[in-house]
């Protein structure tokens, strides 16, 4: 299958404005050439797709999986660096951020410390798991867990960010946005004959508008760039 021809992208400013582990903030003007927006939409759906970026809760999941799943960002990340070529890291760029600095980055600064730092301790605790233990009873029993995760909380909320960023120089639509608030719930059930469902009682007569319904509302999505920027 063919997908349809994309016309050019005319180069927008974005404001970037990351808070990354062992880095702090990190950001710039990126002003991104059409390969930038096309590498960015691939490693934003691998992002928002993997564990990474979703919040791992004390009582589900293992650590251990979050781990590999922010390792596995790394060959990701290769393989769409070789794809694009230095089209991704242009000399000529207009701003202080291109995709090829911004995703090497991310990955030296941020991830690497990360995995460096504890999947070893992990490692060593995870062979003294004995035959039949529960992984995640062994692994919630670590008295090191607590940090761990406090570690990849932080650092899956710097991706989340990046992740933003992303779908915004890619032009498309956030995937992972929450429905707008403030938006009207679904009608009630209709009965036949005209009635329909209050409080949980029918009430059967003519259809009349219900007092007091709450109306849809308009919500403008969020952005990333700052009050009176392009």
């Amino acid at each position: 299958m063919k997908w349809p021809k994309r016309r050019s992208m005319r180069p927008h400013e974005v404001s970037v404005k990351l808070k990354l582990p062992f880095v702090g903030e990190f950001g710039g003007l990126w002003t991104p050439q059409r390969a930038e927006a096309d590498a960015a939409w691939e490693l934003y759906v691998e992002l928002v797709t993997r564990i990474a970026v979703e919040k791992l809760r004390p009582d589900e999941g293992l650590a251990r999986e979050a781990l590999t799943s922010l390792h596995s960002v790394f060959g990701t990340t290769r393989e769409i660096l070789r794809k694009y070529g230095p089209a991704v890291a242009p000399r000529d760029s207009r701003g202080d951020v291109t995709f090829g600095g911004l995703a090497i980055a991310v990955l030296n600064t941020t991830l690497r410390p990360l995995l460096t730092r504890w999947h070893p301790m992990l490692l060593s605790w995870e062979a003294a798991r004995t035959d039949g233990a529960d992984p995640v009873e062994h692994e919630n029993s670590w008295p090191r867990i607590g940090e761990l995760r406090a570690e990849i909380e932080e650092t899956r909320s710097g991706l989340a960010q990046l992740a933003a960023v992303l779908a915004d120089v890619a032009g498309a639509k956030p995937l992972t946005a929450a429905p707008p608030a403030g938006t009207a719930p679904a009608r009630p059930p209709r009965r036949r004959g005209g009635g329909r469902y209050l409080a949980g009682s029918p009430v059967r007569g003519p259809r009349r508008p219900l007092a007091g319904r709450p109306r849809a509302v308009d919500c403008v999505a969020g952005t990333l760039r700052p009050p009176g920027g392009r």
